[in-house]
């Protein structure tokens, strides 16, 4: 990962076309590491969520060119590398892993951003009737020590259906559904790096499995 944070270091410093074209070289490598790390992982990742077994690196990790077509920001690059992992890869609404490798701002995360309205509705639904798998899992010593609460967008007053005194009221007013925890350059370049980020993930299982029978609902 040494050479995946130097290589996007210089490109934040260099957020041009002609700097890249003189260095996609480095950029292809870079890049092949990147993926070879996310095959790593998801071999890790596969052992515990059987959902993952058919999902490949290269569907999971993202472009690094900006969209620029509605941005003030035109930089043409994202000076970053990161990948969504899920059943269906980083091209879905639901629930997945997420790496962010950028020098001073690595993270790790889970859970899912902003679903659609009536994949909402369904988490809503799966958290009025049956909210204790889901508050067990963010009550768990070791979650709340890794990742601490939830976070995401959240409504100002309750969803509609719902009473202000409901006893979940806070997390019926999640607009999405998000744990992460944050990564030092150290940590990265470290050589169990993957490990330890396929023991986070870990971690994450249970809130996915409990999106994911949500998603199922009628």
């Amino acid at each position: 990962m040494n050479n995946i944070l130097s290589f996007l270091e210089e490109l934040a410093a260099n957020n041009h076309k002609e700097w890249m074209d003189e260095n996609r070289k480095r950029y292809t490598e870079v890049r092949e590491e990147f993926i070879g790390a996310i095959d790593q992982l998801l071999l890790e990742l596969k052992k515990y969520d059987p959902a993952l077994s058919a999902i490949t690196a290269k569907e999971c990790i993202f472009r690094i060119n900006r969209d620029v077509r509605f941005s003030k920001d035109k930089s043409p690059y994202k000076i970053n590398m990161s990948a969504f992992i899920s059943p269906e890869g980083k091209k879905t609404m639901g629930p997945g892993y997420y790496l962010h490798i950028q020098p001073g701002e690595c993270f790790l995360a889970g859970g899912i951003y902003m679903p659609p309205n009536d994949v909402l509705k369904k988490i809503r639904q799966e958290i009025d009737y049956n909210p204790e798998p889901f508050t067990a899992f963010l009550a768990d010593k070791k979650v709340k020590q890794l990742f601490g609460s939830i976070s995401g967008e959240s409504l100002v007053r309750p969803p509609k259906g719902y009473a202000e005194d409901h006893p979940q009221i806070d997390l019926l007013k999640m607009k999405s559904f998000i744990i992460q925890h944050p990564l030092s350059n150290k940590e990265v370049v470290a050589p169990n790096f993957i490990s330890k980020v396929a023991d986070y993930f870990s971690l994450m299982l249970p809130m996915h499995q409990y999106l994911r029978l949500a998603m199922e609902n009628e």
